[in-house]
């Protein structure tokens, strides 16, 4: 009788215990998971073989035989279609990166424009957000691209940008830099200035805590970055040789080309994502509490020093946490790249490399799997940040 009442009660306790129970919950739930994506393997891979097709990576090793338009890695017809998958990585994480900075920038302006206490501005950034943000961000690619960049002229009648720079229907053409035998010099002069720039910021705010003054860190340090390595290919000979296009018989040869379809898939991803970032800097900043507004201005502070130093760094706690969730919906509506031809992941590998091989459960498995990671790499770079600004109490 002792030993049946103590099994009960230890049952008792398991079942009282709400951490024992949820363990217990937890484990039988993943056990059903499991089970559930093993028979779903398992079925996938049976009806595959009974239908003749082939499952694996080979088809990586095979050759691609069709061309890029864009690429950042030297790519042919005989490469193969593992090097695809780079190139449409490497143009999707592209345009990720220049639609974040630019998205940034834009919508940090007009959000803080969207409070100026000049009508004109307020009223032009509120009627920019009111547009931008309620049309669909495919419509607003295809009105860059088909609207306004497929009407240019043609590269006989290229509208110039200065001496150097041309613009027609088949993109934005710009001078290259080719680097000569002394770009170590180059190289190291602006490795000197980032490790100045970073030296510079942790002195400046040693020196503010102790005697409460700030220095122009920021305009020091752009003129760090710029001015070292101007003054070594000033100095130097031939470091870097500018290689300016040329219009050779219906094209233009040499240089930089930006094609028109990155040209307008950027505009409306910064445009379409920019105006989301203005509302939350607007909701940001008027969530700071006007008494530091009128501290700062009592202790002779400018307007736009009270804005820079005092109301942004506390605004930033409210801003960062939407702010992860625009960049990764960026990130995403990248893919509507195929709607106009841009090489991208989506266009370049799991559709002319799918439509090729068929291998759709691997080509598709593969590009989800690139989203979710860039998406979470996003998630733990602005969480990361989100709690280094994040308010401490003690």
């Amino acid at each position: 009788m002792g030993v049946k009442a103590s099994h009960n009660n230890m049952k008792t306790r398991f079942w009282n215990d709400p951490d024992k129970r949820a363990l217990l919950f937890q484990v039988i739930v993943a056990a059903v998971v499991v089970f559930m994506v093993i028979v779903i393997v398992d079925n996938t891979v049976t009806n595959l073989e009974k239908r003749g097709i082939t499952t694996g990576f080979d088809f990586l090793d095979q050759s691609a035989g069709f061309g890029i338009t864009q690429t950042l890695i030297d790519f042919d017809e005989s490469h193969s279609f593992g090097r695809t998958f780079i190139v449409g990585l490497l143009n999707t994480i592209l345009v990720s990166i220049l639609g974040i900075i630019l998205s940034t920038v834009v919508g940090f302006l007009v959000g803080v424009g969207r409070l100026s206490g000049n009508w004109l501005v307020s009223r032009l950034c509120g009627a920019y957000i009111e547009i931008f943000r309620n049309i669909p961000v495919l419509l607003q690619i295809m009105f860059w691209y088909f609207a306004v960049l497929r009407i240019l002229p043609s590269p006989r009648q290229s509208l110039s940008l200065g001496e150097s720079m041309f613009l027609n229907v088949r993109g934005l053409y710009v001078p290259e830099p080719l680097f000569q035998s002394g770009a170590a010099w180059l190289a190291a002069a602006l490795f000197l200035a980032i490790a100045a720039s970073i030296l510079l910021v942790f002195w400046s705010r040693c020196r503010q805590r102790q005697t409460g003054q700030t220095l122009p860190v920021a305009l020091v340090s752009i003129a760090l970055l710029l001015g070292l390595p101007v003054l070594v290919m000033l100095f130097g000979q031939n470091i870097v040789v500018w290689e300016s296009p040329q219009l050779k018989g219906f094209n233009f040869r040499g240089g930089i080309t930006v094609l028109p379809e990155l040209m307008a898939l950027l505009l409306g991803l910064v445009f379409y994502t920019a105006s989301y970032i203005a509302e939350n800097v607007r909701s940001g900043i008027e969530a700071v509490n006007k008494g530091q507004t009128e501290a700062a201005h009592a202790l002779g502070l400018s307007r736009g020093r009270t804005l820079r130093l005092v109301i942004i760094p506390q605004a930033m706690r409210v801003i960062i946490p939407p702010l992860s969730t625009h960049y990764m919906n960026l990130i995403k509506n990248s893919s509507l790249a195929t709607a106009i031809g841009y090489p991208d992941m989506v266009s370049v590998f799991m559709g002319t490399t799918l439509n090729q091989t068929g291998q759709a459960i691997e080509i598709i498995g593969m590009t989800m799997a690139v989203y979710l990671m860039m998406s979470l790499l996003v998630s733990l770079l602005m969480n990361l940040y989100n709690r280094k600004m994040a308010l401490v109490e003690k």
